[in-house]
């Protein structure tokens, strides 16, 4: 018995990552999962095997999360396919870096609008299916850099910070249908969008650290794994650091 059987599950950005390792985690718990992906279909389809190798269900949709009209579209196809929608887990975003006296208009409106508008489209979509079970679980990935800010990423920072914003008004706007509304806040995690950092930049994160080591993507995926459980049904708005003591 998996502490998500019977559930059913939307992650966007599962392709790769962090959403491929949270995809993976609430399917090994148990849950059926729906991943999106923009461009990396191959990929998306190889995590979707594997959640079917788990003897789950597994959708993937193509939807750009930037497109309201595509978030309530994937809703819509769960639905048809499942019944339902329990659980919804907010993982897609960029970083486009730049120092605010040369950043363009293009990388703040790109940037905020997969980061942030993204997770609004998808809450916007499944918030009303949720009410109506009068169940939910709400999970969104932000940063610790939108809780302290960080040289060089005003856009990212201020992404980040109004995700946690958006957790906790929504935690309160929907609490009452028995809805919870979390956000898990990852530091440096060692996946493929950290392996373009600079060398320097990586051990500086390293430093910084209390446990002195970089974290997995499994490591932020256990924690999305337990808000989306009931283990969690007591806990709303709240913001969790995965970062191994980054920030403290």
């Amino acid at each position: 018995m998996g502490i998500l059987d019977n559930k059913t599950a939307i992650v966007t950005g599962g392709s790769l990552g962090l959403g491929a390792a949270i995809a993976l985690e609430l399917g090994s718990n148990g849950a059926d999962v729906a991943l999106n992906y923009r461009k990396h279909s191959d990929e998306a389809e190889a995590i979707a095997e594997q959640i079917r190798g788990m003897g789950r269900k597994a959708l993937v949709v193509q939807a750009d999360v930037t497109s309201f009209d595509d978030a309530q579209k994937m809703v819509d196809k769960v639905i048809a396919e499942w019944g339902k929608v329990d659980i919804l887990v907010c993982n897609a975003g960029i970083n486009w870096d730049g120092v605010i006296w040369k950043m363009k208009e293009e990388q703040w409106d790109a940037v905020l609008g997969i980061n942030l508008k993204g997770y609004f489209n998808y809450i916007r979509a499944a918030a009303p299916v949720m009410r109506e079970a009068r169940y939910g679980r709400i999970v969104c990935l932000t940063s610790i850099n939108g809780m302290r800010g960080k040289f060089g990423q005003a856009n990212y920072a201020a992404s980040k910070a109004g995700i946690i914003g958006l957790v906790k008004s929504t935690a309160k706007e929907l609490g009452g249908r028995g809805i919870t509304v979390n956000a898990v806040a990852p530091g440096l995690i060692l996946t493929d969008m950290m392996e373009a950092m600079p060398e320097e930049a990586k051990k500086a994160s390293l430093d910084e650290t209390a446990l002195r080591r970089l974290g997995d993507p499994e490591d932020v995926a256990h924690v999305v794994g337990f808000f989306c459980s009931d283990l969690a049904r007591h806990v709303t708005g709240e913001v969790i650091k995965v970062d191994g003591g980054q920030y403290i």
